[in-house]
């Protein structure tokens, strides 16, 4: 088994100073690999590519070759052991689960590596800290209240660092991080289907850098 490039505590100070996780889902690994590089060159150096990616586990292992500690590369919709296991192989250095994965979250335990998993209501929050969470992904944000529901989530766990997926876009990513987010995931706001369609990369460096912007003025707000 390959040991993690980076030691746990390092991946997750990036991950939050980074503050933007993209989750790509792609029709094979080689438009991964594209949309990987749009977003390098957009100044995104956290990433998550998902299992739906046909050959999964071969995408993360090219981006993981070609990038090597550029990036933070991290694997998401982990649902089983052997998942987790291969994606840790793979390169992958975090795993973000949709929904509260116990047998997940323990490979992450065993392997060293940040495990994202994902809840929604109180008690699958609670439940994924307690199994040993290190960042909780409020997954679908936007359709269970959007940046209050978060704000209301951080009041009896002002402890328990959180990352909302679904639903977070140009418009609402400072809402998210005055809500208390340490980073948020993005998904078909950054990845824009109609450009990944036409080949049209640029656009989604172009979004990139607004997305890192945005970010960057939210957080200025809170200082």
């Amino acid at each position: 088994m390959t040991s993690p490039r980076r030691l746990k505590a390092d991946v997750l100070h990036q991950l939050t100073s980074d503050g933007l996780v993209p989750v790509i889902r792609a029709e094979s690994a080689a438009i991964a690999l594209r949309i990987v590089e749009a977003l390098v060159d957009g100044g995104i150096q956290t990433l998550e590519i998902t299992m739906t990616v046909p050959d999964a586990m071969g995408a993360i292992g090219s981006v993981a070759d070609r990038f090597g500690a550029s990036v933070l590369l991290g694997a998401g919709t982990i649902t089983s052991r052997a998942q987790a296991e291969g994606a840790i192989d793979a390169g992958a250095e975090f795993l973000v689960t949709p929904c509260v994965v116990p047998d997940v979250i323990a490979v992450a335990k065993e392997r060293g590596v940040a495990v994202l998993p994902g809840a929604m209501t109180p008690t699958e929050v609670f439940t994924a800290w307690s199994l040993g969470g290190d960042i909780i992904k409020i997954f679908p944000a936007s359709n269970v209240g959007g940046a209050s529901y978060l704000k209301a989530l951080k009041g009896p766990f002002p402890q328990i660092p959180l990352c909302p997926t679904g639903g977070v876009n140009l418009q609402t990513i400072g809402d998210f991080v005055r809500a208390g987010a340490v980073a948020v995931g993005v998904g078909g706001e950054l990845l824009s289907r109609s450009a990944i369609d036409k080949g049209d990369f640029a656009q989604i460096t172009t979004l990139a850098r607004q997305y890192v912007a945005a970010l960057e003025a939210a957080r200025a707000y809170l200082l």
